[in-house]
């Protein structure tokens, strides 16, 4: 399955792009689908920003995100880059204390407000001090009470956004009225992008929301969860590598991914993650195997004769089928990871030990016993270990309560 973005580019008083406002759809129609609005946008987040680097929804310009009341108040904008995007105060939100308390500490981090949809209610003045930018719908407000607005607040320090701008006219009107930023059909459509989702087990998620609602969380409980799932290991190792965090060296085990981002990041890490794809369907097997192939390589690396890392083993099982489950070239998803040379070598290259274990599973997978046995010497183990391994793993996935099919 595939995850959609629309995006809508705006624009600064010379035309130029200066950002873009991204727009949730769940499908090839580019309209906003019939879903909650706070489901719509956990998924948005994980899809655009978790999953993928520097795609085409969010590469090098700041990005508009709408935020309804329920993801503002649980601080959900605090998993993204304060300095790549915009935090939209969707114009459904009621301006009660908790959503003054949020935006309040949204903008002491750093974050730049922006009141979507602006209908002129005094009930906002009280987070004007907080608010960075305030857009003004020209359909809903029409362009002549709209750039009146603008002229009677020209001294304040904030910026003005003329949404749904439709014909030159109004952009000349907006543009003359001291508006900063414009878009609308005028400038450019949304334009529709895809994805191939990223979507953890959902027997999975939902053991990991039971752990982390224990007080205090038991991390190495986490730790195991997270690791026994391909997509929330990605997803995880993904985010906390991310330009919102520039860690001085790169994480590259969920044991420092857990410690570095602490219980609060945590819970709101996995939150999101369940929020965005508790009723997504996935293609199963495919995870099935990822997790197969990552508790062989483990044990597999533990038995050989030589010297290996049994967690970089594991690792390099699980991220094996990643270009399957993603639909995106190995290369480009592991530049995303800051997985060791060994590992690279081995999913790249098949180079290296790992690299001939992950070659051995094959070969046992396909019942190719010459080069069963070729690896097995070179690994020094005996095609007996490998069958024992094997049906271990095999009872070990159906100690997760996850059936293995083949």
């Amino acid at each position: 399955m595939y995850a959609y973005v629309a995006r809508q580019p705006i624009l600064n008083r010379q035309q130029r792009t200066v950002g873009y406002e991204l727009l949730f759809r769940d499908g090839e129609h580019n309209a906003f689908p019939d879903i909650e609005a706070n489901t719509a946008t956990s998924r948005l987040l994980v899809e655009n920003y978790m999953a993928v680097g520097d795609d085409l929804a969010t590469a090098s310009q700041r990005t508009f995100i709408n935020f309804p009341h329920d993801s503002l108040v649980k601080l959900l904008p605090l998993l993204l880059p304060r300095h790549k995007v915009v935090i939209e105060v969707l114009e459904t939100c009621i301006p009660d204390d908790e959503l003054f308390a949020a935006i309040r500490h949204l903008n002491k981090q750093g974050y730049t407000i922006a009141l979507d949809d602006f209908d002129l209610q005094p009930a906002w003045q009280r987070f004007m001090p907080y608010v960075h930018v305030i857009k003004l719908d020209f359909i809903k407000l029409g362009c002549q009470r709209a750039c009146a607005f603008v002229a009677q607040h020209e001294n304040r320090r904030l910026k003005f956004l003329a949404e749904k701008v439709e014909s030159r006219e109004e952009f000349e009107a907006a543009r003359a009225a001291g508006f900063h930023l414009f878009q609308g059909y005028y400038f450019s459509k949304p334009e529709l992008l895809k994805n191939r989702q990223v979507t953890p087990e959902t027997l999975t998620t939902l053991r990991l929301l039971r752990e982390i609602s224990r007080t205090p969380v038991d991390f190495p409980r986490v730790e195991r969860i997270i690791s026994s799932d391909v997509s929330l290991s990605y997803l995880l190792l993904r985010y906390v590598n991310s330009a919102a965090h520039r860690t001085l060296s790169p994480i590259g085990n969920f044991k420092q991914a857990l410690v570095y981002l602490g219980e609060e990041k945590i819970k709101l890490f996995v939150s999101v993650v369940a929020a965005a794809h508790a009723s997504i369907r996935k293609p199963r097997e495919l995870y099935i195997l990822s997790l197969q192939r990552a508790r062989m390589c483990e044990e597999l690396a533990r038995g050989s004769g030589i010297a290996l890392n049994s967690d970089q083993a594991f690792l390099a099982g699980m991220f094996s089928l990643l270009d399957a489950l993603l639909d995106k070239p190995l290369p480009k998803l592991l530049e995303l990871l800051p997985l060791s040379e060994e590992v690279h070598s081995a999913l790249l290259l098949r180079q290296g030990p790992l690299g001939d274990i992950l070659n051995l599973l094959d070969a046992y997978d396909n019942a190719d016993w010459d080069s069963t046995a070729r690896y097995c010497q070179r690994l020094g183990m005996n095609e007996a270990q490998v069958a024992n391994v094997y049906h271990q793993t095999l009872r070990w996935l159906a100690s997760y309560q996850i059936p293995y099919q083949k």
